[in-house]
């Protein structure tokens, strides 16, 4: 025995320690499994019925919630909807009469603007200043700077 524990000695204690804290472990998820849940189900079973009521009640809730939701999103679609549609009977109406619908859309929100705003003076552009100067042309070959253009070496391309 003395012989067998001086050879093994540290590797029979690391066993017994990886035993006991698999033991531990295990003993633990079990107690987690079938611990205060399943003791206090078991117990107390109005605790469970109330439980799985007030689940009930929310889900109704988030339900109602939801086909609220849903009959504002129809509601809305079936505006947008007429709202194409009338779009559309005032371009065939005006194209029956021989106008052009865009043109006939740019009058009516001319005619929204100005009924919204009192006075009718047209706004002036701000000043802009030129993109170039008053003394470029492009034909005089002045002025280009780095856009200089050089046609290409003659004879057989260098690729391989």
């Amino acid at each position: 025995v003395g012989s067998l524990l001086s050879s093994y000695g540290w590797y029979i204690l690391l066993a017994a320690v990886a035993v006991y804290l698999l033991v531990q472990k295990v003993s633990r998820s079990l107690a987690r499994l079938s611990g205060p849940g399943a003791a206090a189900a078991a117990e107390e079973p109005d605790v469970v019925v109330r439980r799985q009521e007030a689940l009930a009640a929310a889900r109704l809730r988030m339900q109602e919630e939801l086909n609220a939701q849903a009959e504002r999103y129809k509601e809305k679609q079936k505006q947008l909807e007429e709202e194409k549609r009338r779009q559309k009977i005032a371009m065939w109406e005006s194209m029956q009469e021989g106008k052009s619908y865009k043109g006939n859309l740019k009058l009516n929100q001319q005619e929204a603007e100005s009924g919204a705003s009192t006075s009718a003076v047209p706004k002036s552009k701000p000043n802009k200043k030129p993109l170039r100067g008053g003394g470029y042309n492009p034909l005089s070959g002045e002025g280009g700077g780095t856009c200089s253009w050089r046609p290409g070496r003659r004879g057989p391309s260098a690729g391989g």
